[in-house]
């Protein structure tokens, strides 16, 4: 064959293959992170070493603003995988499942599966008590799935070698850790990891939804020991607080399980437990970079989306030593999100308008041509794929439910681009009102300064026409809360 014959037909197999590529489905691949605040580099974190989700974040778009609707575990996963807010879905403790309320609901890798994908889930996806559940189904819903695999690593094995700060709570509650012998394949996450690539591998042929979902750096903190190298401790730091930080928060707003600054406990012990919270974020950060690479060398780049999150965020010592979740800050609130969608990316990485967790089940199914049920709460945030920078005046609204001293204590809070507004009961136990223009850490409550009433009343009506802010009249377990 004649050289210019031989580049028609090379030009015309590259042409066919492009457009088999275009009419192909695109695949899904789902991956979570479990208690994963913004302490990621891309993320403007200055100790945090993630190569692997800076590498994700160049590669599609970041959401430095994206909000849950619940910062704890079920009832925040539950929301996101159904689209549904909790005053929807009736869950707000660790205990209810979905269904219970919504029978019917077709969750986000259910619709896929109802459409010909192969649906199928690594790891935690829906609830799990962690650690003790690994292992198992945890809180599952099988009519999302069509195969799951549950891997259960070495990290079980060795609760009797981890460092718990308070004895006087179980390990998945304290500020606990492990730095672990032994390699990154060993751990359950790391087993997750394995098996998701190979599935991936099984099933390249076919359009799929694959939920890969990581246990840590949920605690206890456990992670290979190599990774407590990355951070020396004489380079972690406290957060930064007025002396008076406290005084103009209403007490509602601190969470029932931690009642006082850093759990009453020396600050040198905080601080290793905030180098083992780090160490067990890079070793999440290692295993997205094994998947990352297995999309590549399986040739899935261009036709499998990619969506990272976190089912909330999480406190590291913030507003004078609050600790984990249950709060309705800034840090507990927002949470990473990253969205790869092939062909489509504006000219910046990250958008900073107001998204919500209820807006990824939409934004997935209408990149994959797919409709979304009518019930759906959120909206799809495609058009911000294609421009970041696209105004959008969303707002973000989250919840959190609490026993409270002997009276439950139901926390409302609304997110715009300037203001966060807070409700505890419908403000009988307290408001709170921050202006992120001028003060992103939350430190001043404007909410009894009269120059901001109007502001209030705004706020108020949108939370209030949005989310109920009271007590639910539903069954919930005080203790599961």
């Amino acid at each position: 064959m004649k050289p210019f014959s031989l580049s028609i037909a090379l030009f015309f197999l590259l042409f066919c293959q492009s457009l088999i590529a275009a009419e192909s489905p695109l695949n899904v691949l789902f991956i979570a992170s479990d208690d994963l605040t913004q302490a990621i580099a891309c993320y403007g974190d200055p100790v945090a070493v993630t190569p692997n989700l800076d590498r994700l974040s160049d590669m599609g778009v970041r959401f430095d603003n994206a909000y849950c609707q619940i910062p704890l575990c079920n009832p925040t996963r539950a929301s996101l995988m159904t689209g549904l807010r909790p005053d929807t879905l009736k869950v707000y403790d660790l205990s209810r499942h979905f269904r219970d309320e919504v029978p019917d609901v077709v969750t986000l890798p259910q619709l896929f599966r109802n459409n010909g994908y192969k649906s199928m889930r690594v790891g935690k996806l829906y609830h799990y008590g962690v650690p003790y559940q690994i292992g198992t189904n945890g809180l599952d819903d099988p009519q999302s799935w069509d195969q799951v695999v549950n891997p259960k690593g070495r990290d079980t094995e060795e609760e009797h070698l981890i460092t718990n700060l308070e004895p006087h709570r179980k390990i998945s509650a304290a500020l606990s850790w492990l730095a672990a012998d032994g390699t990154d394949e060993e751990q359950t996450d790391g087993m997750i990891a394995t098996e998701a690539i190979e599935l991936m591998r099984q099933n390249q042929e076919q359009p799929f939804f694959l939920g890969v979902g990581f246990f840590r750096p949920h605690t206890p903190y456990v992670a290979p020991r190599k990774y407590w190298d990355l951070y020396p401790i004489d380079k972690i730091k406290m957060p930064y607080a007025p002396e008076n930080d406290r005084a103009d928060i209403p007490k509602s707003a601190f969470a029932h399980n931690n009642p006082v600054p850093n759990y009453s406990l020396a600050e040198e012990d905080v601080l290793k437990a905030k180098q083992a919270y780090y160490a067990t974020v890079s070793f999440v950060d290692a295993q997205v970079g094994r998947l990352l690479d297995a999309v590549e060398e399986l040739g899935l780049s261009e036709r499998t989306i990619i969506v990272f999150w976190s089912d909330h965020g999480y406190h590291l010592g913030e507003h004078q030593g609050i600790w984990q979740k249950r709060c309705l800050f800034e840090e507990s609130a927002s949470a990473p999100m990253i969205i790869y969608a092939p062909g489509r990316k504006g000219n910046t990485r990250a958008s900073q308008q107001i998204v919500e967790f209820v807006d990824i089940y939409p934004t997935v199914a209408t990149l994959c041509g797919l409709t979304s049920p009518s019930s759906i709460e959120g909206k799809s945030i495609v058009p911000l794929l294609d421009k970041p920078e696209r105004k959008w005046k969303g707002r973000a609204y989250t919840q959190a439910l609490r026993p409270g001293d002997g009276l439950p204590v139901m926390g409302a809070t609304v997110r715009t681009d300037r203001w966060r507004y807070t409700e505890w009961n419908q403000g009988e136990q307290g408001i709170e009102l921050y202006d992120h223009k001028n003060d992103p850490q939350e430190f001043d409550n404007l909410a009894t300064d009269p120059r901001h009433s109007s502001v209030i009343s705004d706020l108020r009506a949108s939370l209030r026409a949005t989310v109920s802010g009271t007590v639910p009249s539903s069954p919930f377990d005080p203790a599961r809360l």
